[in-house]
């Protein structure tokens, strides 16, 4: 009697070996893929003296603009006596990565100034529609020099090795090291 088929019902072979294997789910303990293997970004708000005052980590490979607003929700400043903490800065301050119509949209309905560059194909498209491509929006450069507040915050916050470096598996645990050098941060430059 012949002998019966072998049937299996996996793929023969090995697995695929690509390199953009398929992701995990988004954000999954904020590490992501970029040039320099895993890696980490935080989002950052900061006030004039390079405190932290809001942060979101994100997987390394996530863009700036998409985290802006968000990030703008967690704002909120105590006032010194009663009353509700401040949820609207004067102005916000960033880099071009921040450059959208949906930022300063936001930032518009709120009445928050924005000063943020425009990039460069932003304006070759708005020159591009002619009398239809609006005003450009205002952009005040002696305030966007403060913008190194938050680059300096930065420099701050890596001096703690564990920030800088990662070590923590899991994203709480990641967050935790941000907020304890955050506080360390606050305690050195109380408010007066």
């Amino acid at each position: 009697m012949p002998a019966a088929p072998c049937r299996r019902n996996w793929p023969r072979g090995a697995l695929a070996n690509d390199k953009n294997p398929p992701a995990a789910p988004a954000g999954r303990e904020a590490l992501g893929r970029s040039r320099g293997g895993l890696s980490t970004k935080i989002h950052l708000i900061a006030d004039r003296r390079c405190r932290p005052i809001a942060r979101i980590t994100t997987p390394g490979q996530h863009g700036d603009c998409p985290k802006f607003i968000p990030l703008m929700d967690q704002l909120a400043i105590r006032r010194r006596g009663k009353g509700r903490p401040r949820t609207r800065p004067g102005a916000a301050l960033g880099d071009k990565a921040y450059s959208s119509a949906a930022n300063r949209t936001y930032l518009r309905k709120r009445g928050i100034k924005a000063v943020i560059p425009v990039k460069q194909d932003q304006k070759k498209h708005r020159r591009g529609r002619g009398s239809h491509g609006g005003r450009p929006p205002a952009f005040d450069a002696g305030q966007y020099k403060d913008r190194n507040t938050v680059e300096r915050c930065f420099g701050k916050l890596k001096q703690f090795r564990a920030v800088a470096t990662r070590y923590d598996k899991r994203e709480f645990m990641y967050q935790g090291t941000v907020d304890l050098a955050s506080i360390r941060i606050w305690l050195r430059d109380p408010v007066p």
